[in-house]
């Protein structure tokens, strides 16, 4: 994951919006939402651990994190890959995460 989200490069000018990502990666939302989805399906505490990951283990610096805070990078590794494939280079990672944690709640 680390490699991906350091070689990663968001496209446009520097101002975020809701639809940010509609005329680069028109997919990024419903890939986010169904590879969350299935994950949720699949572990129903998934969805508590995207949110953790995105406003705990993203923003709390602790030299030695939680045995079970790393769970579900599988989820953001998934979804990486996926959008790699679809939008080669554009979606950041940050990104990805917070749209999964988004998604993770609904």
């Amino acid at each position: 994951l680390a490699p991906h989200c350091l070689s990663s490069k968001t496209v446009g000018g520097g101002y975020l919006y809701p639809q940010f990502y509609d005329h680069s990666c028109p997919k990024a939302q419903e890939i986010v939402r169904n590879v969350v989805a299935k994950a949720v399906a699949k572990e129903p505490r998934m969805a508590a651990s995207l949110l953790r990951l995105h406003f705990h283990d993203c923003f709390v610096k602790r030299s030695n994190p939680n045995r079970n805070s790393a769970r579900g990078f599988e989820v953001i590794d998934e979804i990486k890959a996926v959008m790699e494939k679809e939008c080669p280079h554009t979606v950041s990672c940050a990104d990805i995460m917070a749209l999964a944690a988004r998604d993770s709640t609904v």
